[in-house]
């Protein structure tokens, strides 16, 4: 038997289904490497990382197929993947690069599910900057900002 990519994404969704948690990517790799990066809009535990751990745990055989499994929240550094992920950063700081190659920074001050708005960054100390609207489909890739203020 093989674990699939599937196969774990059913045994998470059992495990989170009704919260607001969420995957935001699974990788089976060839070697059996497991790697699950799981998010939540209210911000994600080590109990969430582990219960979730469990939950494949618990439903995989290691005696049939050997496997090692990792599960975490993706890192600060990482581009958002998921759209969620932009519900859960509203009120932060992120840059946003588009798909033609122009970058924003700002605060993401909405996510409307299709589309984010920012504050850009002020330019000059009186000006107030027009807040942008991006539709997600024209985001490259997002981030936030990490500021040690």
């Amino acid at each position: 038997m093989m674990i699939t990519e599937a196969t774990i994404i059913a045994l998470i969704e059992e495990r989170i289904g009704g919260t607001d948690q969420f995957i935001v990517s699974v990788k089976v790799l060839p070697t059996n490497r497991i790697q699950v990066f799981v998010d939540a809009v209210g911000g994600l535990n080590v109990k969430d990382c582990v219960n979730i751990s469990r939950q494949i745990e618990g439903n995989l055989d290691r005696e049939v197929e050997d496997y090692e499994l990792q599960v975490s929240s993706p890192g600060l550094t990482e581009p958002f993947q998921h759209p969620l992920q932009y519900k859960k950063n509203v009120g932060r700081e992120i840059k946003v690069t588009t798909l033609d190659g122009s970058t924003i920074k700002g605060e993401l001050t909405n996510f409307s599910g299709e589309e984010i708005t920012l504050q850009p960054e002020k330019k000059k100390k009186k000006e107030e900057a027009e807040p942008v609207t991006i539709p997600l489909s024209e985001i490259k890739e997002a981030k936030t900002v990490i500021s040690f203020k």
